[in-house]
């Protein structure tokens, strides 16, 4: 059965990580992603260590490799008028434009959602930028770690006495690349009922503001700003990790009866009645003083003994995984979530597999991540330009290729 996004094709201009992971996402449902690099390529190649090591004496950058499957590579000089003209050939044929340049750039490339829409009014024309296309704040560069520091995503994270901290992966990429492919399917929805393209404007820091849609509600209400509390759940108490004998182990245990079995299991009932734990909202107030007494009791065994005891109590735990741990997981292997490419010159790589399951028509991996400028002449002659004059381009550096077009 044909992929869900099967004729559908993509023109990328987007580097470094927002963009590709949501073109790579595209890609996985069957969309044609044309990724469009400068040359010297996608800057995302450089994003490391740790890099793939290459044949030729090169390196690519084991990120960008994880980021770019299920795509074809292009090269081209959009400094250059006949660059310029390549790409408007593009966009014409194409049903999705994504870009992530800072707002105003595309435009004074002549590759603005104007220009490219008014020759293709089918178009659905995506921009990536930190603060989004309008706004006081728009200008501003950023990049992940700047929108984290802005969204108040920072604020919330880390302990109670420390310092802010950055979540531990590119949130505002990953968060922005997944909402940015949802909006370019809706787009695409409504294109069915209008056929009308549109433009989908995505902001890092939006995508940053409604993965906080919690926190922020709560603040809204009280009018108090949350408080770092770790790996503490600010609305509910116990729902943490505490140290074990050997490591960590997460509970949630914070629902009434649940609350009373924990009590049960550690060998305190009397303490499920204690005045200062016996709601969730009196043990969240009093969280310092019930953590303290949790943890004596969690340092007493391993683990895996506490694991076991829980989950015969029905208390919601779990360990807390390593990246090793966690991908030499049966589990993970079943349900496909580690998957290995054969990259043409790097060798074989495991990156993330498909997120998203249907039943009737399952994503796949189809290509490794491209060589920059491996797919050039195909792509310019499906777009139509004669073998002759891509041969031409190549030669006089307006696109490059990976493998040189045979001479005619």
């Amino acid at each position: 059965m044909a992929l869900p996004l099967e004729g559908v094709r993509v023109v990328d201009l987007s580097q470094g990580a927002a963009g590709p992971v949501c073109t790579q996402l595209l890609g996985d449902f069957g969309a044609d992603v044309v990724k469009v690099e400068p040359p010297g390529g996608d800057w995302g190649r450089q994003l490391g260590p740790p890099f793939y090591p290459l044949p030729d004496g090169g390196k690519t950058a084991a990120a960008y490799v994880g980021m770019n499957r299920n795509k074809r590579s292009v090269v081209v000089d959009l400094k250059r008028p006949e660059g310029r003209q390549v790409l408007l050939r593009l966009a014409e044929g194409a049903d999705v434009f994504v870009e992530s340049f800072r707002p105003g750039v595309a435009e004074r490339l002549g590759l603005g959602a104007e220009v490219l829409r008014a020759r293709n009014p089918r178009l659905v024309y995506c921009s990536i930028s930190a603060f989004g296309q309008h706004g006081p704040w728009k200008d501003r560069p950023g990049v992940d770690g700047v929108v984290q520091a802005m969204s108040g995503l920072m604020s919330v994270t880390g302990t109670e006495d420390g310092p802010p901290v950055k979540v531990g992966v590119p949130a505002a990429d990953m968060v922005g690349g997944f909402l940015a492919a949802a909006g370019i399917l809706l787009a695409l929805v409504a294109r069915q009922r209008t056929g009308a393209g549109q433009v989908v404007d995505i902001s890092l820091l939006d995508a940053l503001l409604a993965f906080q849609t919690v926190p922020l509600a709560m603040f809204f209400c009280s009018g108090q700003p949350p408080r770092r509390s770790g790996s503490a759940a600010p609305y509910a108490a116990p729902n943490e990790a505490f140290p074990t004998r050997d490591g960590y182990v997460m509970v949630a245990a914070y629902s009434p009866d649940r609350w009373r079995k924990l009590c049960e299991v550690l060998g305190m009932p009397e303490l499920a009645e204690d005045g200062r734990f016996s709601t969730n909202d009196l043990r969240v107030r009093n969280r310092g003083a019930l953590r303290e007494i949790l943890e004596s009791v969690f340092r007493t065994r391993t683990t895996s003994e506490w694991i076991q005891v829980l989950e015969e109590a029905d208390i919601l735990c779990a360990p807390l995984l390593t990246y090793p741990e966690l991908v030499a997981s049966r589990h993970v292997s079943e349900r496909g979530m580690v998957v290995e490419v054969a990259h043409p010159q790097a060798g074989t790589a495991r990156v993330a597999g498909i997120p998203i399951r249907l039943d009737a028509t399952p994503g796949q991996v189809r290509r490794p991540a491209p060589l920059p400028g491996e797919h050039t002449v195909e792509v310019l002659q499906e777009a139509g330009f004669a073998p002759e004059h891509v041969a031409d381009l190549v030669r006089r550096g307006v696109v490059q290729a990976w493998t040189l077009p045979v001479e005619v």
